[in-house]
């Protein structure tokens, strides 16, 4: 099996262990409203499927995620660079990282929920605000390892502040933006669901709520997973290809 094959293959066959594991306890436990076993999982799976409730719920729960990330992403980014850049302005809003870096998820929600209402904008702003301080954190670190010899060179030449940015700043930087992005939807997506659990009328984490109401672990285990293998192909067809790529000139 050639090297390419193999590390396409590794990550299948440890899913697959995962399941038999989980197919084990199934059969330890032999209670399927305790563990249901996989193959169990097919005929709810499909019902939801064939109804349509699975992709309505899905489709709300990725735009609240898409929103969120776009907006974390933006903010952290442009703070991050300017705190790695400006050592002033790093001074005065450290502290103020610090605070939100440990502000625990669920107080931000409660919060955002109090003030702006059981809405979608108080949910995607309560995800946001607790992803901007890590995105920035991360930016922060690149820009503070950005090498000032290609900075000084691009000033040199008279190289203007925006081509500069684009083909000097941006390049070094990509790495740690590919880096936050991958480890920042993981953290988003969960802290959706729990937005969605807390106060929402739709959505993946909606729905799990609804069914831990009613005790049925297959639903919740439906519901879940199949986020999970959304989420999944999120990260193997987009986030890691980009990543591979953006890394790329550091190898060349």
């Amino acid at each position: 099996m050639s090297g390419h094959a193999e590390s396409r293959a590794v990550p299948v066959l440890s899913l697959a262990g995962l399941v038999a594991v989980w197919a084990v306890a199934a059969l330890i436990t032999h209670d399927a409203q305790l563990l249901p076993a996989p193959w169990q999982l097919v005929a709810p799976f499909a019902d939801e499927l064939r109804n349509g409730a699975l992709l309505y719920h899905l489709g709300m729960t990725l735009w609240r995620v898409a929103c969120a990330f776009v907006i974390a992403m933006s903010i952290g980014v442009a703070l991050g660079l300017a705190m790695g850049r400006l050592t002033g302005l790093n001074r005065w809003l450290d502290p103020w990282l610090v605070v939100f870096l440990n502000l625990p998820a669920l107080v931000v929600i409660v919060l955002c929920y109090l003030w702006i209402g059981l809405t979608d904008v108080a949910a995607i702003l309560a995800v946001s605000l607790n992803k901007i301080p890590f995105v920035t954190s991360v930016l922060r670190e690149g820009a503070r390892a950005l090498d000032p010899g290609l900075d000084a060179m691009a000033k040199v030449y008279g190289i203007s502040g925006r081509a500069r940015l684009r083909h000097v700043v941006l390049p070094q930087l990509a790495p740690f933006i590919a880096g936050a992005a991958r480890s920042g939807v993981a953290l988003i997506w969960k802290i959706v669901l729990v937005v969605e659990f807390l106060g929402r009328s739709s959505g993946v984490g909606f729905q799990i709520h609804m069914y831990f109401q009613l005790f049925n672990v297959g639903m919740v285990l439906v519901y879940a997973l199949s986020f999970i293998a959304v989420m999944l192909a999120v990260e193997w067809l987009i986030l890691q290809p980009w990543e591979r790529r953006v890394r790329r000139w550091r190898s060349a």
